[in-house]
């Protein structure tokens, strides 16, 4: 396992798929800025980020490993569903519900880029669970 730490808000330069593919964790924060942050993503196999809309910064997210599910639109209910894999990028601009399902068979890495932030400085949530008790 790769050693990952919030490297915000000093510069930082670094290989993002090899963090990405490195990081067993449910969300990591690899760096965390005044106005950007990026968090690495593991997803096991069936499960999701769950639906979640934030009103007030734009979200950019990579698969670097797996295959997804993804949900996008104005609200609950009208959203558009699209294939995501290898190498894909989903842009979610402010205001837009979503989520990513992992619909293949191996752990869904991802990357994501909030502008701004979204989580504190150094947030590790190993599980899904912990996320959402964080988050409390």
């Amino acid at each position: 396992m790769i050693e990952i730490n919030d490297n915000g808000p000093a510069p930082f330069v670094g290989n993002i798929e090899n963090f990405t593919l490195g990081n067993e964790n449910y969300r990591t924060t690899l760096w965390t800025g005044s106005n950007l942050q990026i968090t690495l993503m593991a997803i096991l196999p069936g499960h999701d980020i769950g639906m979640e809309v934030h009103m007030d910064h734009d979200q950019f997210l990579r698969i670097e490993q797996g295959q997804a599910t993804v949900q996008m639109g104005p609200d609950e209910s009208q959203l558009q569903t699209w294939q995501a894999g290898d190498n894909d990028a989903i842009v979610v601009p402010a205001g837009t519900w979503h989520n990513l399902v992992n619909s293949g068979e191996e752990v869904l890495k991802v990357y994501s880029i909030y502008a701004p932030p979204e989580h504190p400085h150094g947030t590790v949530h190993v599980t899904k669970e912990d996320a959402e008790a964080g988050e409390n």
